[in-house]
């Protein structure tokens, strides 16, 4: 071989290694950038609840997210003994709140004030005397309501500009998990944003916060379920189906979450005001809004409100939009109310306002 042609094969060889790395290079660019095509999906359990999480592009991001969720149970879980809320409730004043717990309280303090006291983040005593919470209901009675109604109340909780939560009697329980699913799809969907992800939906426990399409290039599809009382839910069949993108869903119901004692039927969602479970004509509360806290504390707020009362929310916030399904007095059945603006964003036949 003549010292030409071994030159030229040296270049060659050089040649194919620069395009093989750059190739490789450009390749990693385009996972790295979430390069548009496949879809991504995310399952596990977490907060007592399974969760789905589907976004755009091939990388794995399920280890950072399975750390947020490390993170967040560390803030506001009830169930951990060295969460920062377990510390508050007992008392702990050295703890100074992070983040995840501020936005909850702020946000939780904001609903209080805007439906009257029906959202109260300090509930969790008569939700426990009830049988709802960590324990088991026992001789509920007038008397032992009216005893728990003393330090149960939102405007007994303040939170400082240093970090610190003051309790005015140190009998008051915070409890976020009437919020806290919706809030961590909030905190997923802004972590797939910031890797420049837009087509994503995130459902934690049956809370949605959802971006831009699914898969097919269509719009992600919600159902709302019929309100068959199924304790353990294994009914699901679909009253509705919506359309959606760029926006958050969260349901509360008292159809699943209930018990029969004496005859009489108790569910889940509280009155604070009262310290009963919720009698109003809502069944089912669904609230679409701008993010999933919002979306979440609302729709038990309009449990513990009743329709009318709800809808007067509604109509002073263009941002926000609901679906109900109600107790119908004059029949059988039940009826639907829903926000005008939903309609088009609805696959079903029932658009009767």
């Amino acid at each position: 071989m003549s010292k030409r042609t071994a030159k030229l094969l040296i270049y060659i060889v050089t040649a194919i290694c620069v395009l093989g790395i750059a190739m490789h290079r450009q390749s990693a660019t385009k996972q790295a950038n979430n390069e548009p095509g496949s879809f991504t999906q995310l399952e596990g359990t977490v907060f007592h609840t399974v969760y789905h999480i589907q976004y755009e592009g091939s990388a794995d991001y399920h280890d950072d997210i399975k750390q947020l969720f490390r993170e967040f149970d560390g803030s506001l879980s009830m169930f951990n003994d060295t969460s920062i809320i377990t510390r508050i409730n007992r008392c702990d004043t050295s703890v100074v709140v992070n983040d995840y717990v501020r936005t909850v309280l702020e946000k939780s303090l904001q609903v209080s004030e805007l439906t009257q006291g029906a959202y109260d983040i300090t509930v969790a005593p008569l939700v426990n005397l009830w049988g709802f919470g960590f324990k088991n209901a026992d001789g509920v009675s007038q008397y032992t309501v009216d005893s728990i109604l003393q330090f149960v109340g939102y405007e007994k909780i303040h939170l400082t500009q240093d970090g610190h939560v003051l309790k005015d009697d140190p009998r008051v329980i915070l409890d976020a998990s009437s919020i806290a699913k919706g809030y961590m799809c909030d905190v997923v969907a802004d972590y797939l944003r910031s890797r420049d992800v837009s087509n994503f939906m995130v459902e934690i426990g049956g809370e949605i916060t959802c971006g831009g399409h699914n898969s097919k290039g269509k719009l992600w599809s919600v159902g709302i379920n019929e309100p068959i009382e199924d304790s353990l839910s294994t009914s699901n069949v679909l009253r509705d189906i919506m359309h959606i993108t760029d926006c958050s869903v969260a349901t509360s119901g008292n159809y699943r979450n209930f018990y029969y004692k004496d005859g009489r039927r108790y569910a889940h969602i509280i009155d604070p005001h009262t310290g009963y479970p919720a009698q109003y004509d809502i069944l089912s509360s669904t609230v679409v809004a701008p993010n999933c806290i919002t979306a979440d504390a609302l729709a038990t707020s309009f449990m513990v409100l009743g329709s009318q009362r709800s809808l007067r929310i509604l109509e002073a916030d263009t941002t926000l939009m609901a679906y109900f399904i109600c107790s119908d007095p004059d029949s059988d059945h039940y009826k639907v109310i829903y926000s005008p603006k939903l309609k088009n964003m609805l696959s079903s036949q029932n658009k009767s306002n």
